[in-house]
């Protein structure tokens, strides 16, 4: 594994500082305010330092003109594909000036010396300046004039158009997938089911099975309360659900209701209680007296507060295992965040939301974006307006562009957890009226994170192994933040790390630890996890005929009617 694969927990940006740009908007991060003067004054102590620099770049630009220098883009520069590039002297020396002066800029940043916070700050609006002044971003773009001749000018109308049509609506980033590049209910989330119960706050989902026999203890799936609920239910073979069903594993899943400004004061325990809701219904369908639970990102955080709740109040039994995908719930140096997120930013975001009563999706998808902008903005900048084409038709794209609010009373409780890092400290912060204490948590967890993931770092999703009790099992997949989920069977390119024997030693204290001893295992996690998952839910027993029981029935068909607001 090498370092860009293993990933610095400071390249990625957490879930805090997502949430808090959501509200304040992403020119927040993109300008450097304070931090920029500071830096300006530290360059200006260093005059030796400031002409060296510029001699340098001088030097460079004057080998590039006479096609002297060696600088060239990285072979994995996709940006730079086209043979163009390279065959044209003018368009290969732009490029290689905007190597040279971007390069320079990053250097002036690591002269100045700036301490953890303002670094941070600077090299992001450092980098997206210098991604935006990409000469593949501009009209040169050879690209652009192929496609006008193929079309006959075709392209130029249409890219306009698709320009004019982005910037009028939020989020103001180049469209990722078309808005009908997919139908809910028809090619996406699409798993046969039913809803059994309705609540104010959410739909619970139950799965038809797939196989004969089921295991006796089902699983509820708790989603993000970010995004809607079919990240677990994409297209038929890249569906989690559809795969723990063909596993032989009874599947219920949350459904959250697109909170609106009435919704303003939901807030955790709302979620909290709306989770022990569902185990309720599950329990009550199954005639079991516990369900397995897996939770997705900020749903992880909210399950593992409701776990402590159940341990300090004798529920735990309740929880047969739980599993925690991409969730982070020790914000410690969890990516920029700890240098970013201070309590005057944290103060101005919650006071945003609370004017709303709602943080709005889509600019948290805006936010997203720019975190890597070459993927997420200036690759679709290309495509979509300079060759006039319409993007792709992904299934992942489709459901990040799905986007739902955030109520203001549950943006207020994550920002005041992260801010004092509450997880952390024992009866620091509280869930239903209970302290919670996440070392009393005594269940068996299985903890997946991905290893390129911009939102929650790895080495930050494992530090969850250490805060819970009971024993874990801590995946390493391929990829990033939902790629790195949405991970099924046959791709020849998937796989994982997992340290062995990981079901009978512990997992190491610390991320480098467990990455000296884990082994690379070649295919998805998802067989590993049904395996991991069906010897903690009980034995066989024959498939349920008919959904839902116990006075709980079928309400309409999966995937019901909160997936469709928006």
């Amino acid at each position: 594994m090498t370092a860009e694969q293993s990933a610095d927990p400071d390249v990625a940006t957490g879930l805090d500082m997502l949430l808090s740009d959501g509200a304040l908007g992403p020119l927040r991060r993109i300008l450097p305010g304070g931090a920029g003067l500071r830096m300006a004054a530290a360059l200006a102590t260093k005059p030796v330092t400031l002409t060296r620099r510029g001699a340098g770049l001088a030097a460079e630009l004057a080998k590039i003109g006479v096609g002297a220098s060696e600088l060239e883009p990285g072979p994995k520069d996709k940006r730079y594909a086209d043979p163009a590039w390279t065959e044209n002297p003018l368009l290969h020396r732009l490029v290689q000036a905007h190597i040279a002066a971007g390069g320079t800029a990053a250097d002036l940043v690591e002269d100045a010396g700036l301490d953890w916070a303002d670094h941070e700050r600077i090299q992001f609006a450092v980098s997206n300046v210098v991604d935006a002044l990409a000469p593949s971003n501009s009209l040169l773009n050879p690209a652009l004039w192929q496609e006008a001749r193929k079309t006959g000018g075709a392209s130029i109308v249409s890219g306009v158009r698709r320009l004019v049509g982005d910037l009028a609506t939020k989020p103001r980033v180049p469209s990722m997938v078309e808005p009908d590049a997919f139908t809910v209910g028809e090619d996406v989330a699409c798993t046969p089911g039913a809803v059994v119960l309705r609540t104010p706050v959410f739909e619970l989902i139950q799965y038809l099975p797939q196989t004969p026999t089921v295991r006796e203890t089902p699983l509820l799936i708790i989603p993000p309360t970010i995004n809607k609920y079919y990240v677990a239910d994409l297209a038929p073979g890249r569906s989690i659900v559809e795969n723990l069903l063909k596993s032989g594993q009874q599947v219920f899943l949350m459904s959250w209701r697109n909170p609106t400004e009435e919704h303003a004061a939901w807030d955790l325990d709302t979620y909290g209680s709306a989770i022990l809701d569902a185990m309720a219904a599950c329990e009550t369908i199954s005639r079991r007296s516990s369900t397995a639970l897996m939770a997705f990102c900020s749903g992880g955080i909210i399950t593992s507060m409701l776990l402590g709740h159940l341990a300090a109040t004798g529920g735990q039994e309740r929880v047969a295992s739980v599993t925690f995908a991409v969730t982070v719930l020790d914000q410690a140096k969890a990516g920029t965040t700890g240098a970013l997120l201070d309590p005057d930013t944290a103060r101005q975001a919650v006071e945003a939301s609370q004017k709303k009563g709602y943080l709005d999706g889509r600019t948290l998808a805006e936010v997203f974006a720019w975190l890597r902008p070459n993927d997420l903005i200036w690759s679709y900048w290309v495509n979509n307006y300079l060759k006039g084409r319409p993007p792709k038709a992904f299934d992942i794209l489709f459901w990040n562009a799905d986007t739902t609010r955030m109520t203001a009373g549950l943006h207020r409780d994550f920002i005041d957890i992260a801010v004092a890092n509450a997880l952390v400290v024992p009866n620091s912060t509280t869930m239903l009226g209970t302290p919670v204490d996440l070392s009393k948590v005594d269940r068996d967890m299985y903890v997946i994170a991905g290893i390129a993931d911009h939102l929650c770092a790895w080495q930050s999703c494992f530090r969850t192994t250490q805060l819970l009790g009971g024993e874990s099992r801590f995946v390493l997949s391929t990829s990033g933040h939902i790629a790195s989920l949405v991970n099924p069977p046959g791709n020849p390119k998937a796989g994982f790390r997992v340290a062995p024997p990981a079901s009978r030693t512990p997992t190491p204290i610390n991320a480098d630890a467990w990455l000296a001893v884990a082994e690379t295992v070649k295919g998805s996690w998802w067989p590993d996890h049904a395996e991991w998952l069906g010897q903690r839910c009980g034995d066989e027993v024959d498939a349920p005929a008919e959904l839902g029981g116990r006075g709980l029935h079928a309400l309409v068909p999966a995937p019901g009617d909160y997936v469709r607001a928006t």
